[in-house]
């Protein structure tokens, strides 16, 4: 079976999505699309039916935290691929930091699992529906998300930090 190039990909999408995709790039070759995140549960699964695509595989499944782009704060980032025909694609929507819950895709890709309970941890976003979402690799107790870019970098109440010995 002949390999999917972005463009045919891309227009499979747009014949039945046009509306809900907000943009699309291709960084490095990667076809990368923007959607509302109100559709990106159902654009999703169809991805994973819809016979002329078939992306039967969640590689993965993240988020970014971009403090400054107001009412789009968090990326949920997912990596889909083709197996069967050949090809990758980069499922992006925005989060606001007041409105920071998607359904989950555990009921489409089993994988997706442990990927958004990660996610969760780390950047605190909600996965409303997912049947296990908790703290994988922090402490129950944390009361904030250590990926998200809100914290300073160093620990400016260290009284043994001398500055000396660090080249400043």
């Amino acid at each position: 079976m002949a390999k999917m190039s972005n463009e045919e990909v891309l227009a499979r999408i747009n014949e039945v999505y046009a509306s809900e995709v907000l943009s699309h790039e291709e960084p490095y070759g990667l076809l990368t699309i923007e959607v509302k995140t109100e559709k990106a549960h159902e654009i999703i699964a169809w991805l994973k039916t819809d016979a002329s695509l078939q992306c039967a595989f969640l590689t993965n499944l993240g988020a970014v935290h971009y403090p400054d782009n107001t009412g789009r704060e968090f990326a949920v980032v997912y990596h889909l691929h083709s197996w069967t025909k050949g090809y990758r694609l980069r499922l992006k929507t925005y989060l606001s930091e007041q409105q920071l819950s998607i359904p989950t895709i555990t009921d489409i890709y089993d994988g997706a699992n442990w990927m958004e309970r990660e996610t969760y941890d780390l950047f605190g976003v909600e996965f409303s529906g997912h049947p296990n979402l908790r703290r994988i690799l922090n402490m129950d107790e944390m009361d904030y998300f250590p990926m998200r870019k809100q914290y300073h970098l160093e620990d400016t109440t260290r009284e043994d930090k001398d500055d000396r010995f660090f080249g400043r």
